[in-house]
C-alpha cells in the first residue's frame, strides 16, 4: 500500500517502530509500571540536549505544543513580573495573546513577517525597562522558516541577567539549543514534531532551580508546572496522561538515540530541505526568505504564476504527499515542504518527481 508523506509542519509520518509502540498493553496512569515510563521518559527527554541534563528538568503534559508553550508563560512569568515577547509570526503573536490573557504585563518588539528579529530594539527595551523579568521567543517560526537568531538574543538576555523563555515546539530535536549560554529559563516543546512521536504529549524543560527558589504564578490548574513537577518527581501525574502516546514517546526517543541523537537529525533534515530547495529551485520556484535563513525543519515557497496552493497540493495529494498551506495574510502567497519524520530515500526521489512534473 502507497504510504502517505506528510510533508506539513507536524504531526509527522511514524516510522513503523514508533507505530507499534502504540498497540502495547493497556495501562492505568496510576499503576507503578506507568510511574517508571514516566521516569524514563522525563530523563531521556533532559538528555536530548546533553547540556540540560543536570538543571534542567522535563515536565510532561498531555495536550499539544501550544499547551507546553502556554503552561510554561503561567507558570513562569510572576504576577508582578513582565514579560518581553520578541515576535516574528503567528506563533510570537499567539504567545502576546497568551500573556495578555492569564493577565500578565507585556510589552511587544514586532518585525514583519518575513524579516529577523529586532534585536536593536530588543537591547533598548532591556536597557530601558528593569522590570523586565522575562524574554519570551520562538525559536523556529514556522510561519515562514525561519530559525530565529536566538543566540544573539540568548547573550543580550545573558548579559542583562533576563531569563528567556523559549518557543522551541519545532526546533527541538533538530536545531541546536545552548541553555547556559541563552540564559534560558525554560524550553516549550511536543512530541509529533522533530522527536517524531505521535500528537497528544507535550513537555516543558524547566530549570530546576525556579521550583526551588519561587512559587508558581500560574492561574490556571491544568497547566500548573509546579504541580506537575511535584507528582512527576514519583512519576505520576495529576491528571490524566495519554498512555499509548506516552508509549510511542519512548520508543521515538529510543530509536533518535539509536540513530546519533539530534545532531544525526540535524544533519538529515539539512540534506532533505537542501534537495527539496535545489529541486524547486531548478524548476523556476523562489524561495520567500533568503536560504541561510530558513531551518532545517521547513522551508515556505512563493506561489509560482498561474498555480493557487489548493492545485498544488491536490495534486501532490493524489500522489501521496500533503503539503502545507500560508498562514494568515501569507495565505495566498506562499506555501510550505517540512521535512520531518520518516522520510526515506525512495520517498524523496519520488517527491523529486512528482514536483518535476507538476511545474513543468
Amino acid at each position: 500500500m502507497k504510504r502517505t508523506i506528510l510533508l506539513n509542519p507536524g504531526p509527522i509520518t511514524l516510522t513503523e517502530r514508533v507505530r507499534q509502540a502504540l498497540l502495547r498493553e493497556d495501562l492505568c496512569h496510576r499503576e507503578p509500571e506507568f510511574a517508571e515510563l514516566t521516569l524514563d521518559i522525563k530523563k531521556r527527554l533532559a538528555s536530548v540536549y546533553p547540556e540540560a541534563t543536570t538543571d534542567y528538568e522535563a515536565i510532561m503534559l498531555t495536550g499539544s505544543g501550544t499547551c507546553a508553550v502556554e503552561a510554561m508563560l503561567s507558570t513562569l512569568i510572576p504576577q508582578n513580573g513582565k514579560a518581553l515577547v520578541v515576535s516574528n509570526g503567528v506563533y510570537g503573536e499567539r504567545i502576546v495573546s497568551m500573556v495578555t490573557t492569564h493577565g500578565k504585563a507585556v510589552e511587544v518588539v514586532s518585525s514583519q513577517w518575513h524579516e529577523p528579529m529586532n534585536l536593536i530594539e530588543v537591547e533598548k527595551h532591556l536597557e530601558q525597562d528593569s522590570g523586565i523579568t522575562h524574554v519570551i521567543a520562538v525559536h523556529h517560526e514556522t510561519t515562514t522558516g525561519r530559525l530565529n537568531d536566538v543566540a544573539k538574543l540568548g547573550q543580550l538576555c545573558k548579559s542583562k541577567n533576563v531569563a528567556l523563555l523559549l518557543d522551541s515546539v519545532s526546533s527541538f530535536g533538530a536545531e541546536k539549543i545552548e541553555f547556559a549560554d541563552w540564559n534560558l529559563e525554560a524550553c516549550a516543546a511536543t512530541a509529533n514534531k522533530c522527536l517524531h512521536g505521535v500528537p497528544g504529549i507535550c513537555f516543558v524543560l524547566v530549570k530546576k532551580s525556579v521550583f526551588e527558589s519561587r512559587p508558581s504564578a500560574a492561574e490556571t490548574l491544568y497547566l500548573d508546572l509546579d504541580r506537575y513537577h511535584q507528582e512527576q518527581l514519583q512519576g505520576y501525574s495529576p491528571f490524566t496522561q495519554a498512555v499509548q502516546i506516552v508509549y510511542a514517546l519512548q520508543e521515538s526517543l529510543k530509536e533518535m538515540e539509536d540513530l546519533g541523537g539530534w545532531m544525526a537529525r540535524h544533519q538529515q533534515y539539512s540534506h532533505l530541505s537542501q534537495q527539496i530547495r535545489q529541486c524547486l529551485r531548478e524548476l523556476g520556484i523562489s524561495t520567500l526568505l533568503d536560504e541561510p535563513d530558513y531551518s532545517c525543519v521547513l522551508t515556505s515557497f512563493n506561489l509560482p504564476l498561474g498555480y493557487s496552493y489548493e492545485k498544488i497540493h491536490d495534486s501532490l495529494k493524489k500522489s501521496g504527499f500533503i503539503i502545507y498551506a500560508g498562514q494568515g495574510r501569507l495565505k495566498k502567497d506562499i506555501f510550505r515542504i517540512a521535512n520531518m519524520g520518516d522520510i526515506q530515500l525512495d520517498d524523496a526521489k519520488r517527491l523529486r518527481n512528482c514536483l518535476q512534473s507538476l511545474f513543468r
